[in-house]
């Protein structure tokens, strides 16, 4: 017994001689006024824009105004416990989340901490929510595609990989649908998701959670929720914590993609909170500052061109930082990094640390009553790389998704398209507009000569194979069978009213008997002319026995 006293005694004698007395200095103020989810405070002389800061009580605060006598903080929690004369300090940490690979399948909030109820992340460090766009230099041609799986986008409206997207349209048009479409499609194609929910209802989001479950996509998806009761300091920051979050994958070399639904909230909020702290109001109440709001968040989606170190051969690892050796970035790294190991010896060449990857913007913007040169959707229509308009007289005719192929319109182009998908989809764009346009003024008159007629046929059922029911996504090859059948006349003599149940039947018979020709089209992803003679003969069998 004496001898387990003495050993206690002198373990605690170890911990108390290797003590090491440490301090730090914060900057401590008295909170002035609270209210209404802000607060301001007085004393805090050297605290950052941006930075954290955590009252008396525990709950967390961003400094965003920084004014001569006091600074106007947004509080991200519950705001009732604040009051004046509380204290309020400094934490030395600027506004950021925890990221990493652990966040993938989780639902967190917008400071990054897990609500699904299945325990702490284990992330593995913490990211500004805050960060400059990579430059011009850094970035590379978006040339390669994101698969959405939706017919109507991946022929008319092809969004790639690093390109931001828009998805823009009155209320419930399905615009979320397409995003969540979008998601489950990248199950197995190593695209990474983020979605990003902004003051909608806990019980959408929960659907759209259960949604993402049953069709395996939370496997690679993560959810940052600010709901709609929720601080309007939350619903500001949760897409600039979803975009941190999603920059971790693309600077470590992968691909992701992030949907903000919807930055029209977002900028609601935004607009709540820079009223209540006095700031100038501008036009329709928002602050002068709105565009940037939007283009420093859009603007860090970007594809990075790759860069290469040259390090010594007993460098261990695949990925290298410029301290580490001689580092190359830009459009001509590889062949400058080649060049420069041909006169160094014992080296080779790895991947430089945040370079190679891409990350995905799809924002989508409420209107209201399809007004789009209103001041938000004007804004990012700016902004973005092109937009899918969703019109509501489209959706409530039937024809789903209610795509607008006139007002729809990607900028990347045909550089984010399968060359298999540009060679049957070419002229469908202005198949459809053309036949939009002749469907309008078919209907005062009936005298309609047979190219007029013909045309019209054609661009019914171009439009009813456009259609697509919702969470089921069309996989590439199918979707060049299907509308090479419609581009190329192939389904000219279906009826209209059973093009569903030909287009089903059409995929089963490729499926069971043509099995090799999709393989080929999935994986050449180009149709030569001896494919495309193969595809042609394959449908015309079919439509043979079709009845």
């Amino acid at each position: 017994m004496t001898d387990m006293i003495k050993d206690i005694s002198s373990s605690l004698q170890k911990q108390i001689d290797s003590f090491k007395p440490e301090f730090e200095l914060r900057d401590v103020g008295t909170v002035t006024a609270a209210g209404d989810g802000i607060a301001r405070a007085s004393g805090l002389a050297q605290v950052k824009a941006q930075e954290l800061v955590q009252f008396e009580n525990g709950v967390m605060g961003i400094a965003f105004n920084l004014e001569r006598d006091n600074v106007g903080i947004i509080v991200m929690g519950d705001f009732s416990g604040i009051d004046e004369g509380m204290t309020v300090r400094s934490t030395g940490r600027i506004a950021s989340v925890p990221v990493g690979d652990a966040m993938v399948g989780r639902v967190v909030n917008a400071l990054g901490e897990p609500v699904d109820g299945k325990g702490p992340i284990a992330f593995t460090q913490y990211r500004p929510i805050e960060r400059i766009a990579p430059g011009v230099i850094r970035r590379k041609d978006v040339d390669t595609p994101v698969q959405t799986g939706i017919k109507g986008i991946d022929a008319l409206t092809p969004v790639g990989r690093g390109q931001r997207e828009l998805i823009i349209g009155d209320r419930q048009t399905g615009k979320t649908a397409l995003a969540i479409d979008t998601i489950i499609n990248q199950k197995g194609k190593g695209l990474l998701c983020i979605y990003v929910a902004i003051g909608q209802k806990k019980a959408a989001i929960a659907r759209t959670v259960a949604i993402l479950e049953e069709h395996g996509a939370m496997e690679h998806t993560v959810i940052v929720v600010a709901s709609a009761d929720e601080p309007a300091a939350l619903q500001y920051i949760a897409p600039y914590s979803g975009c941190a979050i999603g920059e971790e994958f693309m600077e470590t070399g992968r691909d992701a993609l992030i949907v903000y639904d919807d930055l029209s909230k977002h900028a609601w909020a935004y607009r709540q909170v820079s009223l209540l702290l006095r700031r100038p109001p501008g036009r329709e109440a928002y602050p002068g500052d709105l565009f940037y709001l939007h283009s420093r968040l859009l603007e860090r989606a970007a594809r990075l061109a790759d860069g290469y170190v040259v390090v010594p051969n007993s460098f261990s690892g695949d990925v290298a930082e410029e301290k580490d050796g001689q580092a190359f970035s830009g459009p001509l790294a590889k062949h400058n990094a080649e060049e420069a190991l041909k006169g160094a010896k014992d080296s080779k060449i790895v991947r430089l640390k945040d370079s190679g990857g891409s990350l995905t913007a799809l924002p989508i913007i409420e209107t209201l009553l399809g007004d789009v040169s209103a001041y938000v959707p004007t804004n990012v229509i700016s902004i973005t790389d092109g937009q899918i308009y969703l019109e509501a007289n489209l959706f409530y005719a039937g024809i789903r998704p209610a795509i607008n192929a006139g007002l729809s319109v990607s900028r990347v182009g045909g550089d984010a398209q399968t060359k298999a998908m540009k060679q049957v989809a070419g002229g469908l764009r202005l198949d459809m507009a053309s036949f939009r346009e002749l469907a309008a003024f078919a209907q005062f008159g009936s005298g309609l000569d047979k190219a007029t007629q013909a045309q019209l046929n054609r661009g019914r059922r171009l439009q009813e194979i456009l259609k697509q029911p919702q969470y089921a996504p069309v996989a590439l090859e199918h979707e060049v069978a299907l509308i090479y059948a419609g581009t190329s006349g192939l389904a000219d003599n279906i009826d209209i009213e059973r093009m569903n149940e030909w287009e089903a039947s059409l995929v089963r018979f490729l499926d069971s008997s043509h099995g090799d020709l999709l393989k080929e089209i999935r994986e050449k992803k180009a149709l030569s002319d001896e494919l495309k003679a193969r595809l042609k003969s394959a449908i015309e069998t079919f439509n043979s026995t079709w009845s």
